[in-house]
C-alpha cells in the first residue's frame, strides 16, 4: 500500500495541513456571517399532523364554521384553601371586565363573568367551594412568543388586583392561601416550549464539560482533550448556518427538541469519530519514528471504518424522511446532516490538526518508539528501559478460549434485560413531561382534584346531519365515560353542520381517554338515523385527544416502515462492506438484541427508580434509530481489524488481538456516547430524560457486553464459516509473517 497519495497526503502534508485548517476556518466564518443560525429558524408550533387526520380536518371545520371554536384557550384557575370568598369573585369579575375592555395581547374573547349576578357564579365553584376555572381565549395564529406575553400581562393583571403573587409555588398549601395557575392548551404550549429553551444553552456547556473532563480522564493528555472538541466546534459551527439557511428557504422545520438532541448527538457521535483515528495514530507512533508516515498510516487504516460507521448513521436518520409525524420528521434532515460534516471533519480536520501538533498531541505520555525511548536515556546517561512485553488483553484471550461460556453467558444477560421490554406502557401525555411543579402542571391537577378532569380539553364532535333531525347530546351523555356534553352548535355557513363538546370522566391526554376516540366516533354515525354509507364521512372528532390519538396512529404507522428500512439499509451496507452474509446476520442481529436489552433496562431505571408509570411513545422508536445506527459503528470499526488481521494471521488470534487493539479506544467512544446522552437525563423534560436513559444504556450494554464479548465470541465460534459466501484462507501459526508478530 503507498500511504503516501490520498487522502492522507493532502491534509497532512507541510502545506495541505494549514490549507485544510484555514478552508474550515474560512468556511465557518463565512457560513456564520452569511447564514441565518438556526437558532433563529425555530418553529416550535410546527404541525406534527397532516391535514389528511381527521383530528386536523375536525380543526379546519371548527375554524370554518364555529369562528368562536377557532381560538385556543388558557384555563385560569382560582383556588383559595377552604372557599373562595365573595370578594375573592367579585375581584375575579373586575378582571373579565377589565379584559373585555381592554384585551390582553391576542386574546379573541373572554367570558363575561362580570356580567353574573353572584349566585349565579357562585355556582360555577367545585363543589367544596374552594376552585373556579375560567377559559380565556386566545388567537390561534399567536405564537409562543406571543402567547408568553399575554400569560405575563395576565399574571400581571392578577397580582395588582389581588394585591399578591398569586403565583409563586409556595402560593398554595397554607391555610386560608389563595393561589392561581394556568393551564389547558395554552399553558401547557408556553410551558413546554419554555423547558426547551431554557435547556439549550445548559445542554451545550454541560454536553462540552462533560466530554473535556471524560477526555481528560481517559488520555490524561490537556492538548488530546481539546482536539475533538475544537473538530466538533468547528462543525456544529458549519452545520448550524447551513440548517438556519434551509429552514429560513423552507426546505426544513426545525425546533428547539431537534436542536437540542443534535448536539448531543453531534459532541458524542462526533467525539467516537474523532476517537477512532487518534487512537490509530497513538498506536503506530509506538512503531513509526516519522509521525507523518504514522499519521497517513492511521488514516489509511481508519478511514474506511469511519466512513463506513458515518454512513450507516446519516442513512438511518434519513430513513426518518418516511415519516408522517412531523417530530420524527423534522429530525432527519438537522441529525444526518450534523453526523455528515462531523465524519467529514474527523476525517480531514482532526487529521490535520494532528499533523500540525505531532506527538505533542498526547503530551504528558508523549508515545515513542524503543529506539527513541532509547536515544533519550543515552542523551541522559541513563540505560534504556526494557521493552514492555505484548500481551494480549484479558477480554481478548477469554473470547477465543472459551466462546461457548462467553456468547451463553451474554445471552442470558442480554435475553432477560429484554424480556423487561414486553412491560413497557406508554403515554402521549405531555403533562407527564413537566416537571410536578410546573404552573400548567399544578393547574392541571387542581382541575383533576376538584373538578372533572375531561374539563381541561373536551373532545368536540362535529357532525353534518344533512337535514336530519338528532339528539346528538343526549346519545353521547349516556356514554359511561362522558362526564358533560353542551349544548349543539349550529355552523354559522352549513346549519346542518353541528357540534358538541364532551367532557370526559378522566384524564383527556391520557392513553385510556385516546382510545376512546374510535368509540366516540362509531355513536356519533349511529346518532345519524338515515344515514348510509357516507356516516363515516359525516362525522368529525377533534380536540386534544383527538389529536393525540391521531398521533399515536402516525407513530404506529412510522414505526412500522422506518424499522424495517433501517434494519434493510444498515444489511446492504454491511453486505457490501465485509462481503459475509453470515457476520452481516449476527451483527444485526445482536445489535437488535442489545435494542431490546436497553428497552428492558431503561425501563427498570425509569419505571422502579424514578416512579414513572410510563414512557413517552416517541422513546422506543427513537432510540431504535440511535442505537442500531450508533451500535453498528462499535461493530464495525471492532470487525475491520478483525478482517485486516485475519489476512495475516490465524483467526483466532486476529480475533484476540482485534478485539484488544480496539478496546480501549471503543470503551473510551462508549462512555463519552453514553455521557453525553445522559446529560439528557439531567433536564426537566421528561422525554428527554427517558431518551437519554435508554440511550445511555444501550450504548453502555454494546460498549461492554456486545462488542467486547457477544460479537467476537460468535465469530470465534463460526471459524472460516463467518466469512461465508467469502473465503477465510487461514494462516498457521509458522506461515505468520514477522512484521505482523512485531506489529
Amino acid at each position: 500500500m503507498d500511504v503516501n497519495k490520498g487522502l492522507g497526503r493532502y491534509v497532512t502534508g507541510k502545506r495541505g495541513r494549514w490549507v485544510t485548517l484555514l478552508v474550515w476556518l474560512a468556511i465557518a466564518v463565512v457560513l456564520t456571517l452569511a447564514l441565518p443560525a438556526v437558532g433563529d429558524q425555530e418553529n416550535n408550533n410546527a404541525a406534527n399532523l397532516s391535514d389528511a387526520k381527521p383530528s386536523v380536518q375536525a380543526a379546519a371545520i371548527a375554524d370554518k364554521e364555529f369562528p368562536s371554536g377557532s381560538s385556543v384557550p388558557a384555563l385560569l384557575v382560582l383556588h383559595r384553601e377552604g372557599s373562595l370568598q365573595p370578594a375573592d369573585l367579585e375581584k375575579l369579575q373586575q378582571l373579565t371586565a377589565q379584559w373585555e375592555a381592554n384585551p390582553l395581547p391576542y386574546q379573541t374573547s373572554i367570558p363575561p363573568l362580570h356580567k353574573l349576578p353572584m349566585p349565579a357564579l357562585q355556582q360555577q365553584l367545585s363543589k367544596d367551594g374552594s376552585t373556579i376555572v375560567t377559559p380565556v381565549l386566545f388567537s390561534k395564529e399567536a405564537d409562543t412568543d406571543q402567547l408568553k406575553e399575554s400569560l405575563d400581562r395576565l399574571r400581571a393583571d392578577m397580582n395588582k388586583t389581588f394585591n399578591g403573587d398569586l403565583f409563586d409555588p409556595s402560593a398554595r398549601g397554607a391555610e386560608d392561601a389563595i393561589s392561581a395557575r394556568i393551564t389547558g392548551p395554552v399553558g401547557i404550549q408556553v410551558d413546554a416550549t419554555g423547558l426547551f429553551k431554557n435547556a439549550d444553552v445548559s445542554l451545550l456547556l454541560a454536553t462540552v464539560l462533560l466530554v473535556l473532563i471524560i477526555l481528560l480522564f481517559i488520555y490524561r493528555s490537556p492538548v488530546l482533550a481539546f482536539i475533538p472538541l475544537i473538530a466538533v466546534g468547528f462543525a456544529y459551527m458549519v452545520v448550524g448556518p447551513i440548517l438556519g439557511w434551509m429552514a429560513r428557504e423552507g426546505w426544513i422545520t426545525v425546533d428547539s427538541q431537534g436542536i437540542s438532541i443534535m448536539t448531543v448527538l453531534l459532541f458524542g457521535a462526533g467525539t467516537d469519530y474523532c476517537l477512532f483515528l487518534i487512537s490509530r495514530f497513538r498506536q503506530l507512533l509506538s512503531t513509526e519514528r516519522d509521525k507523518g508516515k504514522a499519521l497517513r498510516l492511521a488514516i489509511f487504516g481508519s478511514s474506511g471504518a469511519i466512513a463506513m460507521s458515518g454512513l450507516t448513521v446519516v442513512l438511518s436518520l434519513l430513513s426518518l424522511l418516511l415519516a408522517q409525524y412531523g417530530a420524527y420528521h423534522r429530525f432527519a434532515v438537522p441529525f444526518s446532516l450534523s453526523i455528515l460534516i462531523m465524519a467529514v471533519a474527523s476525517l480531514t480536520l482532526v487529521p490535520a490538526l494532528l499533523a500540525i501538533i505531532g506527538r505533542a498531541s498526547f503530551y504528558p505520555f508523549v508515545p515513542r518508539t524503543p529506539e527513541m525511548i532509547a536515544e533519550r536515556a543515552r542523551k541522559k546517561g541513563k540505560a534504556a528501559p526494557p521493552a514492555k512485553p505484548t500481551r494480549q488483553g484479558f477480554t481478548g484471550r477469554i473470547v477465543v478460549r472459551r466462546p461457548w461460556t462467553v456468547v451463553i453467558t451474554t445471552l442470558i444477560v442480554l435475553g432477560t434485560l429484554a424480556g423487561f421490554s414486553s412491560r413497557i406502557e406508554v403515554t402521549y401525555d405531555i403533562l407527564s413531561s413537566f416537571p410536578k411543579d410546573m404552573e400548567s402542571r399544578e393547574g392541571f391537577a387542581l382541575i383533576g382534584e376538584q373538578f372533572s378532569p375531561g374539563e381541561l380539553a373536551p373532545v368536540q364532535v362535529i357532525v353534518d346531519t344533512k337535514g336530519e333531525a338528532i339528539d346528538l347530546k343526549s346519545q353521547l351523555s349516556k356514554l359511561p365515560y362522558v362526564a358533560q356534553v353542551s349544548e349543539p352548535q349550529q355552523g354559522q355557513h352549513d346549519p346542518n353542520i353541528i357540534a358538541v363538546d364532551v367532557s370526559l370522566t378522566m384524564n383527556p391526554y391520557s392513553l385510556e381517554a385516546m382510545e376512546l376516540i374510535p368509540q366516540l366516533r362509531e355513536k356519533a354515525q349511529s346518532a345519524l338515523h338515515a344515514a348510509g354509507d357516507d356516516a363515516k364521512d359525516r362525522v368529525w372528532i377533534g380536540g386534544q385527544t383527538a389529536d393525540q390519538y391521531d398521533t399515536k396512529e402516525a407513530g404506529d404507522r412510522d414505526t412500522s416502515i422506518i424499522i424495517p428500512v433501517v434494519i434493510g439499509l444498515i444489511t446492504l451496507l454491511l453486505l457490501g462492506y465485509l462481503r459475509s452474509v453470515v457476520a452481516t446476520a449476527y451483527l444485526i442481529g445482536t445489535v437488535i438484541l442489545s435494542y431490546f436489552s436497553a428497552l428492558g433496562l431503561g425501563w427498570l431505571i425509569i419505571h422502579y427508580g424514578l416512579g414513572a408509570d410510563a414512557i413517552a411513545g416517541s422513546i422506543p422508536l427513537y432510540s431504535f434509530v440511535f442505537l442500531v445506527a450508533l451500535g453498528e459503528d462499535y461493530n464495525i470499526f471492532m470487525i475491520s481489524s478483525i478482517w485486516d488481521k485475519r489476512k495475516r494471521m490465524p483467526l483466532r488470534r486476529a480475533i484476540s488481538e482485534g478485539v484488544s487493539e480496539t478496546g480501549s479506544v471503543i470503551t473510551s467512544a462508549g462512555v463519552i456516547l453514553a455521557g453525553t446522552f445522559a446529560v439528557l437525563a439531567s433536564l426537566p423534560i421528561q422525554v428527554l430524560v427517558q431518551f437519554g436513559i435508554v440511550t445511555a444504556v444501550g450504548v453502555l450494554l454494546d460498549t461492554f457486553i456486545v462488542r467486547p464479548f457477544l460479537v467476537p465470541a460468535i465469530t470465534a465460534l463460526l471459524g472460516r464459516a463467518a466469512f461465508w459466501p467469502g473465503k477465510h484462507v487461514e494462516i498457521a501459526e509458522a506461515e505468520e509473517p514477522l512484521a505482523s508478530r512485531q506489529a
